[in-house]
Parts: structure tokens; sequence; C-alpha cells
């Protein structure tokens, strides 16, 4: 059972991003303040529940939500300022476009940079702990898939469709045959040999 909150005192916004580990495209991240009644029987890490859970929790939660808010920041400045900055200020943009801000960040993961003046918690696992943080997860993840979605079309042959930019089998292959395209972050160690790069 997830944890509605982690005080009470406080307006509580609960973040997550999507995409971290992948070789391509942005990554994604949510803010989501949930009302204290709010619940659902499978709200959970996003990546415990199937594709088809995701998108009926999704409409669900933008219905429900006080305010939710989901940004990217994309694979170009993944490369100049790193993956875990980037991360950060995924995160960062997704309170700053929240109609109502929060007075407490409750952050998956164990490292964050401060938002402005508002206090946070980070927590290892949040996303199958508390419920706005699973919330966010569900938001980030279905947005980015969506996203990756439209990609695919441009490169089909990375099958972005299916494996959304990771490093699968299949995602590595096509790589090894057609070289890295303009979506690829170039500052993830994909391949040890030099390839030639698609505009």
């Amino acid at each position: 059972m997830l944890r509605r909150f982690y005080q009470n005192e406080l307006i509580e916004a609960g973040c997550d991003e999507a995409g971290r580990g992948s070789f391509a495209g942005p990554v994604f991240a949510a803010a989501v303040i949930l009302p204290k009644k709010f619940r659902h029987p499978f709200l959970n890490d996003s990546k415990q529940l199937t594709e088809e859970q995701r998108n009926e929790l999704r409409p669900l939660i933008e219905e429900k939500a006080i305010a939710y808010a989901v940004a990217s920041v994309d694979n170009d400045e993944i490369d100049l300022i790193n993956i875990l900055r980037a991360s950060f200020k995924a995160m960062h943009l997704a309170i700053a476009q929240l109609h109502q801000l929060p007075q407490f960040l409750l952050i998956d993961g164990n490292r964050f940079t401060k938002y402005e003046n508002i206090p946070h918690q980070c927590i290892i696992e949040g996303d199958a702990k508390y419920a706005s943080i699973a919330a966010a997860s569900v938001l980030a993840k279905t947005y980015r898939d969506e996203y990756m979605q439209q990609l695919h079309h441009e490169f089909p042959f990375y099958h972005w469709h299916s494996n959304k930019g990771y490093g699968t089998p299949a995602h590595r292959l096509a790589i090894n045959e057609y070289g890295l395209c303009k979506y690829h972050r170039k500052s993830f160690r994909i391949t040890d040999c030099q390839i030639e790069l698609f505009d």
C-alpha cells in the first residue's frame, strides 16, 4: 500500500523522471499534487505497471490531481550539462509549471538540487512508496513514451516504438548498422567505435 503523504502540514508535490538511462531522446519529469483522498488499486511505480495500466491511470491522475505538470530536457542539453543535472532541470521546469506552488517536494531518488526555497525530501525507490511520486512516474513515463513513438516515425530502424530509446539488442544492432542520429545522446558510451552521425 502506497503512503499518501510524507508529511501532512504542507502542500506536497511528488516528482519523478523518466528516460534517464535511455540512449536517445529527452529526459521527462513530472510533478503532481494529489488530493488527500486520491486512491487507485494499481497506482505504483510506473515500471511495475503494464502499458495499458499506465495509460488508464494517466487521465485519472490528470483529472483528479490538484495540480500536475510535465517537462522535458532534450538530448542536446543532456550532452551539454550531463544527465543528472538534466533530470533535476526537468523536475524544476515541471514544478515551475504547476498552477499551485507546492510547499514541500517529495523527490524520487537519493539526490536533488534544491528548487528555490522549497524544502524537499529524497526517497530512494519513492515511486513504489508514495502515491504522489508514483503518479508523477506514470505521467513522466507515458508522456515520454508518447514522444518516443513520434520520433520513431522519423527513424523507424531504431525501433523506438518498442524500446523507447533504451539499449535493447534491437536498438544496439541498429546503431551498429546505421550509426547514431541527431536524437542520440552523444555523451553516453553507446559504442566504442567511431561512427557517422545523421543530421
